[in-house]
């Protein structure tokens, strides 16, 4: 009977052929871990001789609980053939991470299993950072070369019918789980192949969780609820990773059921509960370079849809004119996001944006196109903890000259941070009733005076 011990050395003395070399064993009793450049080594190459006696293609037909099953047996015997035995424990993660190698994202399938990480960002296959909770941190890299990561990326993309390559070294992608991945490689990166993954939580935020996560407060989540139920056009703005997506998702939760919803995004990330929703997305150029769908063009085929409303994941170019356009003709009620700091800056980003698509119209009709179109500006900010909130509710109220008017009906302060990094605030309303609230009673929805009034302190 064969006992399993612990890690011996991975690396034989030289003329000690299949010699093991014991670990040093510290006072305490217990023998030290391996390097793990040599367990990756080790686990390297034991995944290379386990692929070389595989039948991939058999595997892939296979059930995968009888497929583990040999994989187990022949692991074991390929264990029997080394020279490093290992303990119970060692050989149920190695298993483990063979099958994620055969099977998944090979080391990316621990981190995707954490429900706590919001974000997986490789930068080559040495270092790997996670975001937990709006705070970056570096995790042990299992890539074992930048050609394993690699395979990696080429498995994620294949997924999705999607190449990257040297002809096309950027790629946008998806995984099953709606996550949104991110991949350049050599020549534009230059040391080595880079991966993002965004991810989304198996069970979305509800519009009750921002209150109890105080990313927002009670009177501020009313307002927004009624404001969307009334059809008003919402401009969500905010950086990357603030939470733009999230909010526009809650907020879309507030359109009838009776409605007709078109969603138009980059890469299809909304989850609407609605049954009257029609998905479109963008799609790449081909090898070739031809073939590509902008949000433009979706933008105009949206329009002969018949769409009662229509969701914009993110406008980032020249089909912010035809967005416009469709919230000022009938299309009320639409929802979008923009990248930008302030409510101010995103009415800047629109306009830009207008420009990019329409260089001969005037600015003072682009700026016109934007007063009438747009209602609400909402300002979602990822704070210095990692917190997220919406630090402004703003209305536009129409033009002087040439500038856009706008009033902030409730804003985030910024008081101070704590010694352990936390940052201390309070939302404010700023006791200005808003215009659209007249718009609001027509619809039959009354808003209350002490709506717009109070501090709630944020700590």
């Amino acid at each position: 009977m064969t006992t399993l011990t612990s890690h011996a050395s991975l690396t034989a003395p030289a003329g000690a052929a299949g010699a093991v070399v014991p670990r040093s064993t510290p006072p305490g009793g217990h023998p030290l871990p391996p390097p793990r450049q040599q367990y990756l080594e080790f686990r390297a190459n034991v995944h290379r001789r386990l692929l070389n006696r595989l039948n991939l293609e058999a595997l892939a037909q296979a059930d995968r609980a009888r497929a583990e099953s040999d994989i187990r047996t022949l692991l074991g015997e390929l264990l029997m053939e080394e020279s490093t035995p290992l303990s119970l424990g060692e050989r149920e993660t190695l298993f483990t991470e063979i099958l994620d190698d055969v099977f998944g994202l090979g080391p990316l399938e621990p981190l995707l299993r954490d429900p706590s990480i919001s974000d997986i960002l490789v930068n080559t296959c040495k270092h790997v950072f996670v975001e937990r909770n709006g705070v970056l941190e570096h995790v042990p890299s299992a890539f074992q070369d930048d050609r394993h990561l690699l395979r990696v990326i080429d498995r994620i993309v294949s997924g999705v019918g999607r190449r990257v390559d040297d002809s096309s070294p950027m790629v946008d992608a998806r995984l099953p789980d709606g996550s949104r991945v991110n991949a350049i490689i050599p020549p534009l990166a230059v040391d080595g192949p880079l991966l993002s993954i965004r991810r989304f939580p198996a069970e979305r935020l509800k519009a009750d969780d921002l209150v109890s996560l105080r990313a927002l407060t009670r009177p501020m989540l009313d307002l927004l609820a009624h404001c969307v139920k009334a059809r008003l056009n919402c401009l969500i703005s905010g950086g990357t990773g603030a939470g733009k997506t999230t909010l526009l998702n809650i907020l879309s939760g507030f359109i009838s059921e009776r409605e007709r919803i078109v969603t138009i995004e980059d890469a299809a990330e909304l989850q609407l509960h609605q049954e009257h929703v029609v998905r479109l997305e963008t799609r790449p150029p081909n090898v070739e370079g031809k073939g590509a769908i902008r949000q433009r063009q979706l933008m105009v085929n949206a329009l002969r849809m018949r769409p009662d409303r229509i969701v914009v994941g993110e406008v980032r170019g020249e089909e912010a004119l035809d967005m416009l356009q469709a919230m000022n003709t009938g299309h009320d009620g639409s929802l979008t996001t923009v990248h930008a700091n302030t409510p101010r800056d995103a009415l800047s980003r629109i306009e830009t944006m207008i420009a990019m698509g329409a260089t001969n119209l005037p600015e003072r009709a682009m700026r016109q196109q934007i007063a009438s179109a747009i209602q609400l500006v909402v300002q979602q900010t990822r704070l210095s903890d990692g917190s997220r909130k919406v630090t402004s509710i703003s209305e536009i109220t129409g033009m002087e000259g040439d500038i856009v008017t706008m009033q902030e009906i409730f804003v985030f302060e910024k008081m101070g941070v704590t010694q352990d990094g936390k940052v201390v605030g309070r939302f404010r309303a700023t006791g200005v009733r808003p215009k659209c609230c007249e718009r609001l009673k027509t619809c039959g929805i009354h808003l209350p005076a002490d709506l717009f009034e109070g501090v709630t302190e944020v700590r």
